[in-house]
């Protein structure tokens, strides 16, 4: 069973696209996916290129998270670029349909964008101090990653 799930890893690596840095390693990649779901459920995420590069667009801030297989990668070589421009801390992960079962949709999700408050409503004090927590120690590692890559 483990050999099953290290061979579904290493075909995920594998299918990475070549422009897809700073990449998340295995652990960074699974604090990532706990943010992205913890924003899910406290409706703090933007999923889609379409809904991301909107917001971009409008100057929110938040934690850009791509997948690195998109095929074509036209659909998202853009992103970071954007991000870039606007001072967003972006990274990508391996696969799309993780970032999506994160993300509590069933359809693979190109890119999402965590934002630390809510968009409509308020969510309970505690949620939006682990959401906080959480973001924070992502962001660190992220801008870790890329300071280093560039």
């Amino acid at each position: 069973m483990a050999s099953d799930l290290e061979t579904e890893s290493k075909k995920k690596i594998l299918m990475v696209s070549p422009i897809a840095r700073p990449l998340a390693g295995k652990k960074l990649c699974k604090k990532t996916l706990k943010l992205v779901r913890r924003a899910s459920e406290a409706k703090c995420l933007l999923r889609g290129v379409k809904e991301v590069v909107k917001a971009i667009k409008r100057g929110k801030k938040g934690l850009c998270i791509i997948a690195g297989n998109i095929s074509p990668i036209d659909v998202i070589t853009h992103v970071p670029i954007l991000c870039e421009e606007a001072e967003i801390p972006y990274i990508y992960v391996p696969s799309k349909e993780d970032l999506a079962g994160a993300g509590a949709t069933k359809r693979p999700t190109c890119c999402v964008l965590v934002l630390t408050s809510p968009m409509k409503g308020n969510i309970g004090e505690e949620d939006l101090r682990k959401l906080k927590d959480d973001y924070k120690e992502v962001a660190k590692e992220v801008q870790g990653l890329t300071s280093s890559f560039f």
